[in-house]
């Protein structure tokens, strides 16, 4: 098996299983140890995963902080100590008498900037330990509030199951936003209780599902010795950032580290040869154009 060329690869990941179990399987399929994964998802969840081969772990930095959209769907009637259905119940009620009208306006009070309490079982650390492990160790875990950014939450079928309500919903937001506190919140503050019991990412910024592999998919590949689709470094990046072609003459300063002129880019941006490869990120200040990070250094 030939070691596949450094990039990012969008995988649809399956339930059941880690995104660092996702990053072992395709260690094995890129025949090299370089891989990396940008935007954790639970065992539970699907959808997009970006995964980087090679040098392409370099701009998984940049991918962490993108938006995201995912489609859930939150029971009602039912808390878990992990917000999701894979959490033991921690409290019922009868939530069939809750309104739709109701279920609506609870959703549409957390779009904007919120303050949002991560679920209990996260990453998020606590004294250079992960709550999740806190939590299972039997520990009760109390986090601070976060400010995230929750741009749109679109409900779709409404269904009623004896005291159960399901409600699917389609959420735009940060980085940083947890669906299962979305679902927790909308059953505290109609006083019923919730969890989450699916969740499918299906966008990470310019990132979508139609882009996305399984992991089936990419084996076949392998086995056939045939590429598994990974976008280009240059490719990668235009979808991450701006982009500015490099001149011969700029390229060469680039791969010794030294600035540029300014091409009057706000922010952060890519800079690609003209052959359309990655050759630096870099941001503009002090009137020169600074790399942030150089792709194609000199040997």
């Amino acid at each position: 098996m030939t070691t596949a060329q450094p990039g990012l690869i969008v995988v649809d990941k399956p339930q059941g299983i880690t995104s660092h179990g996702v990053v072992a399987r395709m260690r094995r399929l890129c025949g090299t140890r370089k891989v990396g994964h940008g935007g954790t998802l639970d065992p539970m969840a699907t959808g997009v995963l970006i995964v980087a081969v090679g040098k392409a772990t370099k701009l998984l930095t940049y991918v962490s902080g993108l938006d995201k959209s995912y489609l859930a769907t939150v029971r009602l009637g039912q808390a878990t100590v992990t917000d999701d259905a894979e959490g033991e119940v921690t409290a019922s009620a009868d939530a069939a008498a809750v309104a739709d009208k109701a279920i609506r306006a609870g959703l549409a009070a957390m779009t904007g900037a919120i303050d949002q309490v991560p679920s209990a079982v996260s990453a998020v650390k606590i004294d250079g330990q992960r709550a999740y492990k806190r939590v299972r160790d039997g520990e009760t875990v109390e986090l601070k509030a976060r400010r995230v950014t929750i741009a749109a939450i679109e409900v779709g079928a409404i269904r009623r199951e004896g005291a159960f309500v399901d409600v699917d919903i389609d959420v735009s937001c940060s980085s940083g936003t947890y669906i299962r506190a979305i679902a927790r919140d909308l059953g505290d503050a109609l006083g019923v209780g919730g969890h989450l019991t699916a969740l499918r990412r299906t966008r990470i910024g310019g990132f979508g599902l139609d882009a996305a592999a399984t992991l089936e998919a990419l084996a076949e590949r392998a086995e056939a010795a045939e590429p598994l689709g990974a976008l280009t470094m240059g490719e990668a990046a235009a979808r991450l950032m701006p982009v500015r072609t490099a001149t011969e003459p700029e390229a060469k300063a680039l791969s010794y580290g030294k600035a540029l002129e300014p091409a009057g880019i706000e922010g952060r941006y890519a800079v690609l040869s003209e052959d359309g490869d990655l050759l630096a990120v870099m941001t503009e200040r002090d009137g020169q154009a600074k790399p942030e990070t150089v792709f194609a250094a000199a040997s």
